[in-house]
């Protein structure tokens, strides 16, 4: 079983204020783009798509059968949102891109992109592992899914939200994940 290494760094806007974070991003084979939520099953742009334009296919280019990922970096940066992952190296116990089946080896160093950008007041955790193991990293509780804890970091209050997990496997509609994330950003004060 080999080890294997993020393949991204993290996406930071200048003024990033919410950081959402998923787990790990699935084997190479099933990118549709070399970003964030590549794999063109799962349901994360197709979410931002619902919730800022009304549109699930906003970030999808139905000819090429790929994300448009230029458009995706645009809308992060216009409204401020980073994304990375809370596993930098893991282990795939079986071969496929499952939370439940990856051994994390290193986990990524929050703190310190936390200390690097001041500006975040929020982060997102997309899934189960993601959230398990930035409550493990910060010293925090875990929230229980479409609610949020706040945590103090360095004098500054995060609040840490746990979202569904954008991936199909997730037993919910495509409606009702985008209800959950719309609510989040609602709450930090996004005019949508």
């Amino acid at each position: 079983m080999n080890t294997e290494t993020h393949p991204f760094e993290p996406f930071i806007p200048q003024n990033a204020k919410i950081l959402m974070l998923g787990t790990f991003p699935p084997k190479q084979e099933r990118w549709s783009m070399e970003f964030f939520y590549p794999n063109k099953i799962n349901d994360m742009w197709r979410i931002m798509g619902i919730i800022f334009f009304n549109n699930k296919n906003r970030f999808w280019n139905e000819s090429e059968k790929r994300f448009i990922l230029d458009d995706i970096k645009t809308f992060l940066n216009n409204i401020n949102l980073a994304l990375y992952d809370t596993a930098k190296r893991v282990k795939r116990l079986k071969n496929n891109a499952s939370d439940k089946f990856l051994e994390i080896i290193e986990p990524v160093d929050i703190k310190q992109i936390l200390l690097d950008n001041p500006d975040i007041k929020a982060i997102i955790t997309a899934g189960e592992k993601a959230t398990d193991t930035l409550a493990s990293l910060m010293g925090t509780n875990i929230p229980k899914v479409n609610s949020h804890i706040t945590f103090t970091f360095e004098n500054r209050t995060i609040t840490h939200y746990r979202a569904p997990s954008s991936s199909r496997a997730y037993p919910l509609s495509l409606e009702k994940k985008a209800e959950a994330y719309r609510n989040i950003f609602i709450t930090e004060g996004y005019d949508i």
